[in-house]
C-alpha cells in the first residue's frame, strides 16, 4: 500500500502513515551513520531527534555539506513529504549531499520508517504533515523522462538564463555550480523544482517553464561544459 493509500485508509494518529515497529527494523540500515532516541548523538550523520518541522542543516553542532546548508537557506524543511522524497532519492532534494545512501524505493517501507522517526519529534500527532488530509506522493522521475537524449546545442541556446546566476566556469561563490553535473542528477533536481519539493522560488519558476526535452538539453550541455 502506498503512503497516500495508508492515509486514505485511516487508523489512529500513531499509525496513520505506517507501522512504526516495522520502521524500526528498516532504521537498522541507517544506524551506521545516524542515531535516534534517548541519548542519541551525532555520528557520521546528525542524530534524528526532533527532525520533523526542522529546517534542513539547522541542527546546531553538526557540520553539514555546503549543499545541505544551501538547501536550508533556500527554505527546505523536513516534513512528511520532503522526507519521503529525500529517503526515496536523496539527490532529488540535495544534489551533492554527503549521504551515500542510494534511496529506499519501496513506498510501504518508507511509510513505516517515517512512522518510526516521527515518534522522536515533539508532539508527533500534532505536526501539520501528520494530519489525515496529508497526501503522500512518489516524486521519483519517470524512467522515460530520464531516458530522453538531450541536444547539447539546444541546451547551449537555452542556457543564457542559467549562466546569469550560475558561473559557466564552474566556480561556486554563493551559488552552486552546475558545470559538469551528471545528466541524471541535473534532470532529477530540475523536476524536484517543478514539483516544488526544492523550495527556491526562482528555480521553481524557471523549472516550471521548461519542458522535459528542454531540461534534458540543458543537462546534456552542462554535463560537458569546460
Amino acid at each position: 500500500m502506498t503512503l497516500a493509500a495508508l492515509i486514505v485508509a485511516g487508523g489512529t494518529r500513531a499509525d496513520l502513515i505506517g507501522d512504526a515497529e516495522k520502521g524500526a527494523r528498516h532504521f537498522n540500515a541507517c544506524t551506521g551513520c545516524h542515531e535516534v532516541g534517548n541519548g542519541a548523538e551525532d555520528r557520521i550523520g546528525p542524530h534524528l531527534n526532533s527532525l520533523f518541522g526542522r529546517r534542513a542543516a539547522a541542527h546546531e553542532g553538526y557540520r553539514y555539506s555546503a549543499s545541505m546548508e544551501r538547501a536550508g537557506i533556500d527554505g527546505l524543511t523536513w516534513t512528511l513529504e520532503t522526507l519521503d522524497a529525500y529517503i526515496a532519492n536523496p539527490r532529488a532534494l540535495v544534489s551533492k549531499t554527503r549521504m551515500s545512501y542510494r534511496g529506499l524505493k519501496d513506498d510501504q517501507a518508507r511509510a513505516d520508517l517515517l512512522a518510526f522517526l516521527r515518534q522522536f519529534s515533539d508532539n508527533p500527532a500534532n505536526i501539520p504533515e501528520a494530519a489525515p488530509t496529508a497526501i503522500g506522493t512518489d516524486h521519483s522521475v519517470a524512467p522515460e523522462i530520464l531516458a530522453i537524449q538531450g541536444d547539447p546545442d539546444y541546451g547551449e541556446y537555452l542556457s543564457s538564463e542559467c549562466v546569469s546566476c550560475h558561473r559557466a566556469d564552474g566556480s561556486a561563490e554563493g551559488i552552486p555550480s552546475i558545470t559538469r553535473w551528471p545528466e541524471q542528477d541535473f534532470v532529477v533536481a530540475m523536476h524536484a523544482y517543478k514539483e516544488k519539493l526544492r523550495p527556491h522560488p526562482v528555480m521553481q519558476m524557471m523549472a516550471g517553464r521548461l519542458s522535459n526535452e528542454e531540461i534534458a538539453a540543458l543537462a546534456a550541455y552542462f554535463k560537458d561544459l569546460e
